[in-house]
């Protein structure tokens, strides 16, 4: 019976490991993605980069100077794989809703996907330990023994194993990304200011000493300084008492010299491991998913018909005469196209095939009309080229080549003045999550409206539009995210058709409103359809199989068949009898069965083995039909414009001015800012608990001036602040952004605003929360940690503190705006953070710094934020140092030990304005230029 158990758990767990790799092909193809992927590339990167800033830092080291220099390698070498952890934080987050899903519907025990996903990051931390070990060990001059070599490496494994743990504990434990990233940040900085380099422990406050016992990093930093300072060449007897130079090393900074120190600190690490790795399974089998219920809205069945909804009632014959018009006018269009072609370069895959061609065709020889009035449907099976024939047709696509003619009532369609006129309602709902339905419409309809158009006329217009969509009832519901809260997806859909007839538009497209809806919500759906094409407009949907009473809903068809060709266009008849009559006089084709869906007879009959079967082509029997005649004739007609008449045309490409949409979009930001407490509130929150953190651990050592080391812990105090505040405003602002982008993609292809309006509002909104921010840290880290009390140095710590708060959010900006994903963003910045933290002048002090490095410090912001902040609180002080290894004032300490330059306050202040200013520009630039969303 117990083999019989342990049988069925293995299974499971073989189960689970299959599924997880299985996400990248096969086994093989999961170790290839682990030794290619970002993470892995990332850490040679600043390994190298380590490895030449401390490049055989001292062959024979001499003093405690150049120990406390491979001490700081050390350090840094170990934080850099900590910080390398969190990029597992949104990862795990990311692929958490699978996860509950499969959990939920009794897939695997929670246990199984745990212990998998455990597993399967142990090469990754193998190959992260030694490709820093064999990069940096011997290129920095660490000591030259196998055993301390394969102990480094041992001991780098275990540091990345419990970073992933930790980071993973988090993720599980907030289940919310923008939440995460906070508290990992806050995991990172408790657990660096116990790590025993920052603050010595022997220097930390009585009620911090407990802290220092459970910061993992402290037993990893002195596990790595006895496996170096005991080794031979340290035991040289120091220049300042009887001690070895290893031994001084070590006691300055509190560190034990005892080697068996090595062994408890691999052994702590090993247990931090086991101990994260159950908690992660016990959070992923007792925690839900953050709002998983939708958020309660108004109920809008009295709008919706019951529960059982007729599609009957919003047919033309039905309504047409009470919808027909609205109160804002509008110029019905027709759209012609006539032998569209669409090219695509040939695939890598395909050509490699051996297919000489360097081009595939999607689309051939296209041709049909869509008039005002008329409910026009896409159909074919997949593949067919349904939404690549509606986003060729309504200027969507972002690649490829295009070739056929397409008119606007007869004149050549113009992309930048067709924008204003049409409208595109994807399949994917996208919308801003913390708005209201009014809002949503309100801001669509402000900066797509003519600014001809009265502020009152928009009100009335917007009112009209909502209940034509039945959304009057919901006005004030928060849209929310798809899948966890806010709106169902019937509403969601309805609002996105109502984000575009709010534009007044005289042709619509629709890719597929009523995929993955039930036949209620679709029906739903489908009657906001009909109403909207019953005020005089040009629609246009992609249907896929769809039900009886829905196809039966639309006027025309256009069917289209593998290869992009057309088989069929023109009307569908009453019960599609048009439709039914031309295909049952073809030849070999059944006659439809009583009562059959005539959309799902069209699909079976014409599908590739019917062609094959019947050795016939149905685009070739189209193309000698009556039926094509028909359609070529009124492509004809309608490809002249009509007498009178005038080409379409606009004295601008966007509705408003540059200033109305900055201002407009400014509005809609602050709306999202302010109804984002997981982001604003959990960031203030955060600076706030970190002030207290930093004011309790740096209690008071602003008046420690008079030695080195109280000088190395203000500085230190300075220099951890401006990397942990900076790096959490970076990262905790990368989820927001990404979520917008996606917004942003979807208005910008829409015109509602020029990228720079949309990004310059981005930017300033998050300027009064960081200045919030600003005081809640400096008023309550100035005054405990007792800084000097003049009004100028509190206020240039107030200043140096908001500019680098600020650049780093920028960064955080730019970083999305370059990547296609928020992964991608997190992966690379992870990079930057540690190359800003090894070039801040801090860790390697500028004189130390090797000349074909010295260029990147002048370029590290975090350098010049250390500059003035230090530089503005110690550059003046005359208090004198007298000690074996230096001797003077502390200005003249700053400038020799640090390279610090006094009096340089202001060029520091423009230096780290331009900083603010280039992160900013570069993210403007990059979502004006860039599209990572391929179509």
């Amino acid at each position: 019976m117990k083999e019989k158990k342990l049988g069925k758990k293995i299974a499971q767990l073989e189960l689970g490991e299959g599924n997880e790799v299985t996400k990248v092909s096969d086994r093989e193809d999961f170790y290839r993605f682990i030794f290619s992927s970002l993470d892995c590339h990332q850490v040679a990167f600043v390994a190298f980069v380590t490895s030449t800033l401390f490049f055989r830092t001292r062959l024979h080291p001499r003093d405690e100077n150049d120990g406390n220099l491979y001490l700081s390698c050390l350090y840094f070498g170990v934080v850099h794989l900590m910080f390398n952890g969190f990029t597992e934080l949104p990862l795990m987050i990311f692929r958490l809703p699978v996860f509950y899903k499969q959990r939920d519907n009794l897939f695997h025990p929670p246990w199984v996907w745990s212990i998998v996903s455990w597993i399967i990051r142990v090469p990754y931390s193998v190959f992260e330990a030694v490709v820093w070990s064999c990069v940096s060990y011997f290129t920095v001059g660490f000591a030259p023994s196998a055993g301390r070599f394969f102990r480094f490496l041992l001991l780098k494994f275990v540091v990345h194993q419990m970073s992933i743990g930790l980071f993973r504990t988090l993720a599980a434990l907030a289940r919310d990304i923008v939440v995460a990233n906070t508290f990992g940040s806050a995991a990172l900085l408790i657990v660096m200011l116990m790590g025993g380099f920052l603050m010595p422990k022997d220097q930390i406050k009585p009620w911090w000493v407990w802290a220092t016992w459970l910061s993992p990093l402290q037993y990893a930093q002195r596990a790595i300084s006895v496996n170096e300072f005991t080794a031979t060449r340290w035991k040289k007897i120091s220049a300042t008492g009887n001690n070895t130079v290893g031994y001084n090393v070590l006691h300055s900074h509190a560190l034990p010299s005892a080697g068996y120190w090595y062994w408890l600190g691999v052994g702590v690490l090993i247990g931090y491991t086991l101990l994260f790795n159950i908690i992660v399974t016990l959070a992923l089998a007792y925690l839900n998913p953050l709002g998983k219920a939708p958020a309660i809205v108004p109920d809008d069945t009295e709008n919706s018909g019951g529960e059982n909804v007729e599609l009957e009632s919003a047919s033309p014959s039905a309504q047409g005469s009470s919808k027909r018009g609205m109160i804002l006018p509008f110029e019905p269009l027709a759209m012609t196209f006539h032998n569209l072609n669409y090219f695509v370069d040939m695939p890598a895959e395909m050509s490699a095939q051996g297919i000489p061609e360097t081009r595939l065709q999607l689309l051939s020889n296209v041709s049909g009309v869509f008039t005002p009035g008329v409910l026009t449907a896409l159909v074919g099976s997949s593949g067919a080229g349904k939404t690549t024939l509606m986003d060729v047709l309504s200027g969507r696509k972002t690649g490829g080549y295009i070739e056929g003619d397409i008119k606007i009532s007869g004149y050549p369609k113009v992309q930048e003045t067709f924008a204003r006129i049409s409208g595109y309602v994807e399949q994917n709902d996208i919308h801003s999550p913390q708005v209201t339905v009014e809002e949503s419409l309100w801001f669509s309809s402000s900066l797509r409206l003519p600014k001809e158009i009265s502020k009152d006329q928009k009100i009335e217009f917007v009112e009209e539009v909502m209940r034509l969509v039945e959304l009057d009832t919901l006005r004030n519901a928060i849209v929310g995210l798809p899948g966890s809260s806010g709106l169902s997806t019937e509403q969601r859909k309805r609002l996105t058709i109502a984000v575009e007839l709010v534009a007044n538009p005289s042709i619509i497209f629709m890719d597929e409103p009523t995929s993955g809806l039930d036949a209620r919500a679709a029906a739903i759906v489908m009657r906001t359809v009909r109403n909207t094409v019953d005020t005089g407009r040009t629609v246009v949907c992609t249907i896929h199989q769809p039900s009886i009473d829905i196809f039966e809903a639309f006027d025309e068809l256009l069917l289209l068949k593998r290869g992009g060709r057309v088989i069929y266009g023109g009307k569908l008849g009453v019960r599609s009898q048009i439709l039914i009559d031309y295909f049952q006089s073809i030849d070999g084709i059944p006659s439809i069965p009583d009562g059959y869906n005539p959309a799902t007879w069209m699909l079976e009959v014409t599908n590739p083995a019917v062609e094959q079967r019947t050795d016939r082509d149905f685009a070739d029997i189209y193309q000698n039909s009556e039926q094509y005649r028909e359609v070529e004739g009124s492509i004809s007609r309608l490809s002249v414009p009509p007498p009178d008449s005038q080409p379409l045309k606009f004295s601008s490409i966007y509705s408003q001015d540059q200033l109305s949409q900055f201002l407009i979009c400014l509005k809609k930001q602050t709306l999202v800012y302010w109804r984002s407490p997981r982001y604003n509130l959990v960031r203030l929150v955060f600076t706030m608990v970190c002030a207290l953190i930093y004011g309790s651990v740096f209690w008071d050592v602003g008046n420690q001036r008079h030695t080195t080391k109280g000088l190395f812990m203000v500085m230190g105090a300075l220099y951890s602040s401006c990397i942990f505040l900076g790096v959490n405003n970076a990262s905790s602002v990368q989820p927001i952004v990404s979520i917008e982008r996606t917004v942003f993609y979807r208005e910008r292809a829409a015109g509602f605003y020029a990228p720079i309006s949309y990004a310059a509002a981005q930017g300033l909104v998050e300027l009064p929360y960081i200045l919030v921010q600003t005081i809640l840290f400096g008023v309550i880290t100035y005054f405990m940690i007792n800084f000097e009390r003049t009004a100028r140095k509190f206020f240039l710590y107030l200043l140096f503190m908001f500019l680098t708060f600020t650049y780093f959010t920028f960064y955080g900006l730019m970083a999305v705006g370059l990547t296609p994903s928020q992964h991608t963003a997190s992966v690379l910045s992870s990079a930057f953070y540690s190359l800003w933290n090894l070039h801040s002048g801090f860790l390697v002090p500028k004189p130390r710094i090797p000349g074909w490095w010295i260029w990147f410090y002048y370029i590290c912001p975090v350098a010049w934020s250390l500059k003035g902040i230090i530089s503005s609180q110690l550059g003046d002080v005359e208090t004198m140092i007298v000690e074996p290894t230096f001797k003077g004032t502390v200005k003249e300490y700053v400038s020799t030990s640090f390279g610090i330059d006094v009096g340089m306050m202001g060029p520091t202040v423009a230096v780290l304005l331009g900083f603010c200013i280039l992160f900013f520009s570069v993210f403007a630039l990059s979502i004006k230029f860039l599209n990572f969303q391929k179509r």
